[in-house]
Parts: structure tokens; sequence; C-alpha cells
């Protein structure tokens, strides 16, 4: 019994720690429904978002390189929208949907081939 509580105790630290690694949503985002959908992913020429449920007027949406420069800044963004990639070099993109206030309530990334 004693060699037993240990062992048990140890399995579920780990199942505790294993389930918070695996949710990667947003603090304060209680839903893990995605709000943006875009295509095609990888994209050559355009690439399309197209905000699902959850969107609200006054949503901007922000595309940063890799690097961290911001390269696109769309406010108040439509429910569908198409971008122009001709600018963007080849690579992987990260986008932040924020509210009207400016919140990240949603990021992902996307990958540019030429």
């Amino acid at each position: 019994m004693r060699r037993i509580l240990p062992i048990l105790s140890f399995i579920l630290l780990i199942a505790i720690q294993s389930q918070g690694q695996s949710s990667r949503t947003i603090p304060g985002s209680e839903t893990t429904d995605r709000i943006i959908k875009l295509y095609p992913n990888p994209a050559t020429t355009i690439i399309t978002f197209d905000l699902q449920k959850g969107y609200e007027k006054g949503m901007s949406i922000q595309i940063y390189s890799f690097l961290g420069k911001k390269m696109y800044d769309m406010p108040n963004a439509p429910q569908k929208s198409t971008i122009n990639l001709s600018e963007f070099n080849r690579g992987l993109y990260m986008y932040n949907l924020l509210d009207a206030t400016g919140k990240v309530v949603e990021s992902g990334k996307f990958q540019v081939t030429k």
C-alpha cells in the first residue's frame, strides 16, 4: 500500500500537467470554437479570412511576419475579406483577431508559398 500511493500521486500529477498543456486557449476565453476560418493554407497569392460565429462589428485583423514585423492591419474587418499576398515573402505568418477594445480574441498562423 505504501508503494502504491506515491505511484498514484505521480500518475495524477502527470495527468493534471498534461491536461494543462493540451488546452491552448487564450486566457479569459471560455469557448474553444474558432471564430476565423482562413483558406487556402498554405497560400500563394491570396488568403481569405472568413469570420464565423462570434463575429462582432469593430473587430480587426493584424498580420505579423515570423520575426514580429507588422505586415497588414485591417481595422473594422468585414465578415469575409480576401488579402492580396503579393507584398508577402515566402514564410510563416501569424494573425491576431482583436475585438473593438483591442483585446486579442484569437490568434493563429498561416504559410505563404511562392
